[in-house]
């Protein structure tokens, strides 16, 4: 999705923006959602992120994400970019102009896309220390990429990815 990345510090009302949002999306297609969780830094308390709030919801199939596309443009999701690049992560849908935004993620629920998200999100909420590393750096990549939105975020995959690994050593 377009435009200059921000970061900025956290606001404690990013919870309470993504339960609106649940309980529109909800409203909208609770028959095909299997679970629905807020992901990334704005579902972090303390962690400063770009201002949009990541929904990760779990469907069973790519038909379901696709009979899903048209009672979410009624409540103004006008972006959807299909992710072809990975076989369980169907669609990106994003909702906006506003601030905080919103990206809607429609994945196969239980899938390894939505297993890591789901264990960076608890590990980093569990890890203080981790947590404010991982925000000066985004601060310091944001400062050299603000307008490259792609090496900015290939950039943090390898922390992420680090993330990950403490994570299942922990639960393992």
């Amino acid at each position: 999705m377009p435009g200059r990345i921000t970061v900025v510090e956290y606001d404690p009302e990013w919870p309470m923006y993504y339960e609106k949002e649940k309980k529109l999306i909800l409203e909208a297609i609770s028959e095909y959602v299997i679970t629905i969780d807020h992901i990334g830094s704005t579902s972090i308390p303390g962690l400063g992120a770009k201002p949009i709030i990541d929904i990760l919801a779990g469907m069973d199939s790519q038909e379901t994400a696709d009979s899903c596309l048209e009672p979410l443009s009624r409540i103004g999701y006008d972006d959807v970019t299909p992710e072809p690049q990975e076989d369980d992560w169907y669609y990106c849908l994003g909702k906006g102009p506003h601030s905080p935004g919103v990206h809607l993620h429609f994945v196969k629920d239980g899938c390894d896309h939505w297993r890591k998200h789901i264990l960076v999100r608890d590990y980093l909420r569990t890890h203080p220390e981790i947590c404010r590393e991982y925000y000066e750096m985004k601060l310091a990549l944001v400062s050299r990429y603000a307008d490259q939105r792609e090496i900015y975020t290939e950039s943090k995959s390898g922390f992420i990815n680090r993330v990950v690994e403490k994570a299942l050593r922990t639960i393992l």
